[in-house]
């Protein structure tokens, strides 16, 4: 589960840095915003699966507070990356008592 989600955090933030970097730079001073439009449409897919997949993974492998870190992450530019670094730390797992 770490790693669907760890691919799906790399995803979320580059389809982010891609549509902040290059699509609006595009929309604004090249006035075309078809690649807005579709990279934005794939930033908005890579959001959802990765919170669902946060919801998936809360309870069976983390704690709630990953959840809340990890849509807090997903909505901060380069957060997602910053997230899957405490994720693979172990820092939410669910103690094993």
């Amino acid at each position: 589960m770490k790693k669907l989600v760890s691919i799906v955090s790399y995803l979320e933030g580059f389809s982010a840095i891609l549509l902040f970097a290059v699509a609006m730079p595009v929309k604004y001073i090249g006035g075309e915003p078809r690649l807005v439009s579709l990279i934005g449409s794939i930033h908005g897919g890579l959001f959802v699966v990765f919170i669902a997949l946060l919801f998936a993974g809360v309870g069976r492998h983390w704690n709630m507070t990953a959840l809340i870190h990890g849509f807090i992450a997903a909505v901060v530019p380069a957060g997602p990356f910053l997230f899957d670094g405490m994720l693979i730390s172990g820092e939410y797992n669910l103690d094993s008592n």
